[in-house]
């Protein structure tokens, strides 16, 4: 019930979010290569730093969402365990 709802939203959101990272960075190139006054290397330069710096974003990201998925998957593990301690507890208990 809920995951079709929350897939639906989470793709029109990174498409959302994709389309504006695309228009700044068309915005940015347009921008360095309309500017008179910076020399084409000083350009260069600032658009690999801006490339960089997606890169590292887009990595950064990517690794937070892991380590958050890791983390519930321990918790989800923790508590299916616990689970599992109460019912033989209980039924142990029912048995004598």
């Amino acid at each position: 019930m809920f995951g079709q709802n929350s897939t639906n939203d989470n793709a029109l959101i990174m498409l959302v979010n994709l389309a504006g990272a695309l228009v700044s960075l068309g915005m940015l190139a347009l921008s360095l290569y309309m500017s008179p006054d910076v020399p084409l290397s000083t350009k260069g330069y600032w658009a690999i730093a801006v490339l960089m710096l997606c890169v590292s974003l887009i990595n950064f990201v990517k690794y937070r969402f892991d380590e958050r998925i890791a983390a519930d998957r321990i918790q989800r593990i923790e508590a299916a365990r616990n689970e599992k301690l109460l019912e033989d507890y209980v039924t142990s208990d029912k048995d004598s």
